[in-house]
Order: structure tokens, then sequence, then C-alpha cells
């Protein structure tokens, strides 16, 4: 049986460095496409592995020149994402972590296709009626990725990442680490490691919707799948 390809947008953040070097590792994919604004450095990915990897640097806001409708994905990945001080401001992280996502994913939608898969990272708590900005967009971005006409389309809403290399430091945050650390010995919705998140989301996209085992809680919502932190962590914890 041959293997299946994958897109990966957003390959250089946390979770998507991660998920890069899952999906070169499983034999269940045979060709990687790693699309973005940058691109890992090749000589830092392992081989074997490394030969299945294609890399196209994008300009997100020119999508109709960036390729991506020239190739057939049978599961796109999207981990593209930022954060209201990263981006600046609230139009800026918006354009970034929805308009960005939804319109790279509609490029990658091949309509010769009833199976395509698409796997999104989005985060606890999404609510596109949410009067908080960050899990709003995150809840908006999920309602308009369902709409796109992909054969299947899985959310994970992670919890905190635990893990995640930071640009700059973030003092609260590691003192909520701290705390939800502990937390995650008795409660499995607290935290999980990108590493992870990562291996969940190739499970996924490897098995689909139908296939995911019941450990890991999917549930429907609004058309598209959802597996929440508790499912992402029994998912990380199988041998597939």
């Amino acid at each position: 049986m041959s293997g299946k390809t994958a897109l990966l947008l957003g390959a250089t953040g946390n979770t998507g460095s991660s998920l890069l070097l899952e999906l070169l590792a499983s034999p269940a994919f045979t060709k990687i496409g790693e699309y973005g604004r940058r691109i890992t450095p090749s000589d830092t990915l392992p081989l074997p592995g490394r030969e299945k990897l294609q890399q196209h640097i994008i300009d997100f806001e020119n999508l109709a020149g960036a390729g991506l409708e020239q190739e057939k994905w049978d599961v796109v990945f999207v981990t593209l994402g930022t954060t209201r001080k990263l981006a600046g401001s609230a139009q800026d992280f918006q354009r970034i972590d929805r308009d960005y996502v939804v319109n790279a994913a509609k490029h990658a939608r091949d309509p010769s296709s009833t199976e395509q898969r698409l796997i999104y990272v989005s985060a606890a708590g999404a609510n596109p009626r949410s009067s908080l900005l960050y899990p709003r967009t995150k809840g908006e971005t999920e309602h308009a990725l369902s709409q796109l006409g992909y054969g299947e389309t899985i959310v994970f809403r992670p919890a905190m990442l635990q893990g995640a290399v930071r640009k700059e430091p973030r003092p609260a945050e590691a003192v909520a680490g701290a705390i939800v650390g502990a937390l995650s010995w008795v409660w499995d919705g607290a935290a999980i490691h990108v590493k992870d998140l990562a291996k969940a989301m190739r499970i996924a996209g490897q098995v689909g919707a139908e296939g995911l085992p019941k450990q890991a809680r999917a549930t429907k919502v609004d058309g598209f799948t959802v597996v929440g932190n508790g499912g992402a962590l029994a998912l990380s914890n199988m041998d597939l």
C-alpha cells in the first residue's frame, strides 16, 4: 500500500517543528511538503526521512503565487499561529491567526478529492461567540475551516503547552507552568507536551476521524471532529 502525502503549514513553530519530525519518521507518510514564511534548515533534519521533504517559502499575503494548488495532498496539517503581543495588534493577530490559516487551507484544498483530510491545532476554550479575542479567533477559524469542503476536518484543542521554546521569557507562564505541571498528575485536561500533541496529530492524520480509537474521546461539533487535551494525551501513548 502506498503511503500518504502531507502538507504542513507552520512547521517552524513549537508544535509544527515536532510534527515535522513525526511525519519524517513515519512510514505512513511518503511525501511531506513544508510551506511557510520560513522553512526548517535541512541540515537539522534527520536522515532517513529528510529525502521525503519538499520545502517552499511562501507569502501568506500572496497565496495565488504560492503553488499550494499544484500538489495534491492527502492530509493538510495546520499549526500556524501567533499571539496578540507578537502580532502587534488585535487586527494583525486575527489576520495571521485566522485569515492566513483559512486562506492557506483553502488554496491547499483538492476539489477532486472527497477524502482529503484537514488537521488543525486550535486551543482549549475556542468559541466563536467568546467576548475574548483569543478564544473567539480560534473558534472563528475552526468554523471557517469546516466550511472549506474537506472530506473531514479534525481540530485539536490542547490546554497549556509544555516544552514550548519562547522567543522571549514569560515569567507568568513559567509560574503557571509549574502549577499546571503538578495539576496534570491528577487531571489530563491541564497540559500537554508539544511532542505528545504532535504525535497525536500525526496519528489523527494517519487514521482519520473514523479510525480514532475511543480513548481519543473525539466528538462532533458543528460539522467537524474535536479532540481535547485528554484525548490527545491518550493518542500520544498509543503505538500507532
